[in-house]
């Protein structure tokens, strides 16, 4: 508890959303509780602007980057990265899943 206190002093603590979350998961019951926690797992992994998505397929570096309007590959802005996906493998993907963001295979996210 002491560790976390020192880390929300340094860092800030949990947005109002969250914690509303947080709450509302511990007072349910645990039917109610299992929609809740995949909800928050969701929103931990929406993505800010300015994130870059990194993945490597047949040999080359692709970087994606986050940007308000949707994702920027080699100039073009997207609205979505399963297009993105399907544009670089030539087949249809699921966007999130090629990038890294639904398992961890394969893909590095950079800042």
């Amino acid at each position: 508890m002491i560790a976390y206190r020192l880390q929300a002093e340094v860092l800030g603590d949990l947005n109002a959303e969250t914690l509303r979350l947080l709450r509302h998961i511990g007072l349910a019951s645990k039917s109610e509780a299992v929609p809740l926690t995949r909800a928050l797992a969701q929103r931990q992994r929406e993505l800010s602007p300015g994130t870059v998505l990194v993945r490597e397929w047949s040999g080359q570096t692709h970087r994606v980057m986050v940007v308000e309007q949707g994702f920027v590959w080699e100039g073009t802005t997207y609205d979505s990265l399963s297009k993105i996906a399907q544009v670089i493998t030539g087949t249809r993907w699921n966007g999130p899943r090629f990038f890294g963001l639904r398992d961890n295979r394969s893909t590095e996210v950079a800042p």
